[in-house]
């Protein structure tokens, strides 16, 4: 009877001591200063950052250090890991979340950083049922499990020309947000009801016209890329949205606001495209 009391009390401990702790640790990590290398390597290799206001500047270097205190970063096919890339992939997938209420993609644990594209095998099945290896060579992945995968020479070229609406970091890190509502369906968390029959009316819509767009073999604003499936839409937009605002907003006015509401930012502050 007496270790069974005993028991309780220190698996109460145990289970106070695993919350407590790593807020702790998170804490102790926001209270260091926001390292010099770090804002040099940002203004080396992100043309947006130094345009950003003083103060979504400031929430940047919280949320870069929040993300990377609990992320795990690993790189292969002898990619060796440094801050320059850790911090740069950092930066860009918070940028998504500069004014957003939500965690710092609170399901995700790794970043998987391979030198140039890599090569997935996928199973394509035909209309008889026979299933055929058919390997792919991307630039990046985002899985459910909580690990993204980058091509670190696509980073790069996607941060240093932040106006061509071709960002790898923001395409995958947006399939993360997706991935959030539970479905990769191309409709992240939203606040209720009516918001979620506006964003599927919105979107809906221009996914449809880039479909007839890309069928016509018309050009279009918005990769044709995202013309392949909702959930490939919101990220290809997501790109269009931070690189191409205000040619987004001309050209596709719903839409834009549509994603200005959602991300509670204006690209165009800082951007003249």
């Amino acid at each position: 009877m007496i270790i069974a009391w005993l028991i309780l009390p220190l698996s109460l401990l145990g289970i106070v001591l695993a919350l407590w702790v790593p807020s702790l640790r998170l804490k102790r990590a926001l209270a260091r200063p926001f390292p010099a290398e770090w804002s040099r390597i940002l203004e080396r290799n992100l043309p947006v950052y130094p345009r950003l206001p003083a103060e979504l500047r400031e929430r940047l270097h919280r949320l870069i250090q929040q993300f990377l205190h609990q992320k795990h970063f690993t790189g292969v096919a002898g990619l060796e890991m440094n801050d320059e890339i850790r911090v740069t992939i950092a930066a860009e997938a918070c940028l998504l979340i500069l004014n957003r209420p939500s965690g710092v993609y609170p399901a995700l644990r790794y970043i998987i950083v391979y030198p140039g594209a890599f090569v997935v095998d996928y199973e394509d099945v035909d209309e008889a049922g026979v299933v055929d290896p058919e390997p792919r060579e991307l630039l990046g992945e985002s899985w459910q499990n909580g690990k993204v995968v980058l091509a670190w020479d696509s980073v790069m070229r996607g941060a240093r020309n932040f106006v061509d609406g071709q960002n790898v970091v923001l395409h995958e890190f947006a399939h993360q947000l997706d991935h959030e509502s539970g479905y990769a369906d191309g409709a992240p968390l939203l606040g209720g009801e009516h918001s979620y029959r506006s964003w599927a009316e919105v979107l809906g819509e221009a996914y449809e016209v880039l479909q007839e767009s890309s069928r016509d073999g018309r050009e279009s604003l918005l990769d044709e890329y995202g013309a392949s499936h909702p959930a490939e839409f919101f990220a290809v937009a997501t790109e269009t949205f931070f690189e191409r605002p205000g040619q987004m907003a001309r050209h596709h006015r719903r839409l834009f606001e549509t994603l200005k509401a959602y991300y509670r930012v204006d690209p165009r502050e800082w951007l003249d495209h």
